[in-house]
């Protein structure tokens, strides 16, 4: 039997989260076939704009093993055609539906490091000057992640994608404010004291128009004004590489210590991938209330009710700190009671505490 929240999906990220106008081209990249209800739906809204719907299907296992045997010349000819297609169109819309976390693992680290260099201009362009949106798909690969039935993990999958965003947006456009005039930011809790500024960056509101799902306000640390150490608590993977407990010493912005429970020989490994993989090039707050705990997908936790997340790497260009890198590492910290609490102050006034944002402004943030 058809879910109608299907289509109600497909209709807000045609109408809401991409805006399609007539005539605009869409490329809509789909890496499981369990998804294929979904890009129905998506081409259906599609035609209904007169817009231009192109589907792309992606096998991540046949990918990886391509990866492992590209030659130089394999890279740059990916590289070149991936970005003529990149230019062609107005809006990217990225479906992923895994079954395996670490098919990448195959790839070797100096090989994957390259070919996400190549990528580099393909991903300016896409992340920085086209519509975009990013969504997972309900498989039992997500369910089984997330420690819930295939039936529970489809209805809380339903419930944070169709929050209402619109409101969302409205409720933390004083967060946005408050964060564009603000300096000093503090964070405080169980193995973090860190200090750093967001002056002069600027703060964005993603409510629905980038991933789905959302909800988070971010920024950029200046970038060589962070100083403390930082201790996350939830479980995260980078090019195939899961990290559990990830911690950093930092100094003048710059990771100099860095562990992880897991994994801990890969770690060095990954922030040498540039000179910009040891500083940070993101700080966001998290405000999805539908969102309460981990489920080991960063589409999910990063937007956790109540969470932070300080991103080694690449900085985006509406929250720009100067910082490049190839990689973009997004790592939360969830600060809710459960999670062992903590503190966030902005310019020496604390602004959330234990996950709730405590100042009136704010108060509708909460759940």
């Amino acid at each position: 039997m058809f879910d109608e929240r299907i289509r109600k999906i497909a209709f807000q990220l045609v109408d809401y989260s991409l805006d399609i106008k007539e005539g605009e081209v869409v490329r809509i990249v789909a890496n499981d076939f369990e998804s294929k209800p979904l890009v129905k739906e998506i081409l259906k809204e599609l035609t209904k704009r007169k817009a231009v719907g192109i589907v792309e299907w992606i096998d991540h296992e046949v990918q990886a093993l391509e990866q492992v045997n590209a030659t130089d010349k394999g890279i740059e000819l990916h590289a070149k055609w991936e970005l003529e297609r990149t230019k062609d169109m107005d809006a990217y819309l990225l479906i992923k539906g895994r079954s395996n976390d670490y098919e990448t693992n195959i790839v070797p680290q100096e090989k994957a490091a390259k070919i996400m260099a190549s990528k580099t201009e393909i991903q300016d362009i896409r992340v920085n000057h086209r519509k975009w949106v990013l969504l997972n798909y309900p498989t039992n690969f997500f369910a089984n992640k997330a420690k819930m039935g295939y039936d529970q993990y489809q209805d809380y999958f339903f419930d944070v994608m169709l929050v209402d965003y619109r409101k969302m947006y409205e409720d933390s456009l004083p967060l946005k404010e408050l964060m564009d005039k603000t300096d000093k930011v503090h964070i405080i809790g169980p193995g973090t004291d860190l200090t750093f500024s967001i002056k002069g960056i600027g703060a964005v509101i993603c409510a629905g128009d980038k991933n789905v799902p959302d909800g988070e306000v971010y920024s950029a640390p200046v970038r060589e004004s962070m100083n403390g150490t930082v201790q996350y608590n939830t479980i995260t993977s980078q090019q195939g590489i899961e990290f559990k407990n990830v911690g950093f010493n930092i100094k003048n912005g710059k990771i100099i210590e860095a562990h992880s429970d897991v994994n801990n020989d890969k770690i060095n490994e990954m922030l040498d991938s540039d000179e910009g993989a040891r500083y940070f090039g993101e700080f966001s707050l998290g405000t999805n209330p539908k969102i309460n705990s981990a489920v080991g997908d960063i589409l999910f936790d990063e937007k956790i009710y109540g969470s932070f997340h300080l991103t080694p790497g690449q900085a985006y260009d509406d929250a720009d700190n100067g910082n490049d890198s190839m990689i973009h590492w997004d790592l939360v910290c969830v600060q809710t009671k459960e999670y062992g609490g903590g503190e966030v102050w902005f310019d020496d006034v604390l602004i959330r505490k234990d996950g709730e944002f405590v100042i009136d402004s704010l108060k509708n943030l909460n759940k």
